[in-house]
């Protein structure tokens, strides 16, 4: 599975500027006017995994195979965009097949680039984007009930439906977000909110777009504390970029985007903080296969059991699973291959019921 993550927000304020910086794709029109984004763009990145190139210079594979995370940016909302106002609201579809919403809010001041709004506010941008959002999912689920409703006669599966949805429209209207809501547990609802993909039920994260003076000392930038104590307030992360900055360092080595990033303070960059941010927030670790062909990275939720985390790899390994070969990743680099790790007594062997965690070095074995 790979992280996907959907890039929203308010014209001007940074989405394709940061989309370019995230992704070095430098084919999202970034513009001093709003909605130069008039088509979504989307990149696939490998996910930068300093453990990976450990193992890989270990085992000496012919390939490196590092695990993904897909993102797509998406013209910017304005207030009034599920009445058609804008050009936002007619993507978003393209990111209901994400797992997390990364809202890029504007957090600096500069005269030279224009505001929607007319001032730098990053909560009423918020919520903006996030108004937006559910009336987009309101007329979702107002269609879904009108389509329960002509199936509901005769049919009882589709007649709870209907007043499953009739709740939901109801906390909805409220201005309460699909995430908030009590959620039943028909068949029938679960397998509806599938197929829905319903924007507000999704994870949030807040990117603080920041010029560079802000990146030195992000505490004196009033907007960051601001958008900082809400985030909190509501139990969600933010990530503090300078999109600009990381846009203009792309065509430098990974060495020079480091000592200019280090200059600010900055450990990390927007992408390793995104992609970061996002395992964290959606509860996702990485574990590890190596052998002569490649050393790969694979991608399961948090708490994923050995069967499941082998059927990442192929259905037939989960459904054929006999047992795994585990090793601890800080135990394989110091022994330095599988074959010591075994030798020592460190390698272990796990049935169905053993959890996975971040970082395990696993060889699977099954039967079909």
């Amino acid at each position: 599975m790979a992280l996907s993550i959907g890039i929203v927000g308010l014209p001007n304020v940074g989405k394709s500027t940061l989309f370019n910086a995230l992704t070095k794709a430098q084919n999202a029109g970034a513009a001093n006017y709003p909605f130069s984004t008039i088509a979504p763009n989307k990149a696939t990145v490998p996910v930068p995994d300093q453990r990976l190139d450990v193992l890989t210079d270990l085992v000496k594979p012919r390939k490196q195979v590092p695990t993904v995370v897909d993102f797509t940016d998406i013209s910017g909302l304005v207030r009034g965009a599920s009445k058609g106002e804008g050009l936002g609201n007619q993507f978003l579809a393209h990111i209901r097949e994400c797992a997390a919403i990364l809202e890029v809010v504007r957090c600096f001041e500069d005269e030279n680039i224009t505001h929607v709004g007319g001032v730098i506010s990053p909560l009423r941008d918020i919520e903006i984007i996030e108004t937006e959002l559910l009336l987009a999912d309101i007329q979702s689920v107002e269609k879904r009930l009108e389509k329960a409703r002509k199936l509901a006669k005769g049919d009882k599966a589709m007649q709870t439906l209907a007043v499953e949805l009739e709740s939901l429209l109801a906390h909805m209207n409220d201005g309460n977000p699909v995430s908030s809501f009590a959620e039943p547990h028909s068949d029938t609802w679960r397998q509806t909110m599938h197929e829905l993909g319903l924007l507000t039920t999704k994870k949030v994260i807040y990117c603080a777009n920041v010029d560079e003076l802000s990146l030195s000392d992000p505490d004196a930038n009033p907007h960051i504390r601001e958008l900082t104590s809400f985030a909190a307030s509501r139990g969600r992360a933010v990530v503090v970029v300078c999109a600009k900055l990381e846009e203009e360092l792309q065509d430098l080595s990974e060495t020079e985007q480091a000592e200019i990033l280090s200059s600010y303070g900055i450990e990390e960059s927007s992408l390793v903080q995104v992609i970061r941010t996002g395992y964290q927030t959606l509860g996702l670790i990485s574990y590890f296969t190596g052998g002569p062909k490649e050393v790969r990275a694979w991608t399961v939720p948090m708490g994923c059991k050995a069967p499941q985390a082998a059927g990442v790899i192929h259905s037939d390994f989960e459904r054929g699973f006999i047992r795994a070969e585990v090793i601890i990743f800080d135990d394989y680099v110091r022994l330095g291959s599988e074959a010591a790790a075994r030798a020592a007594g460190v390698l272990r062997v796990e049935g169905k019921e053993y959890t996975v965690k971040d970082g395990d070095v696993i060889h699977f074995l099954f039967n079909v």
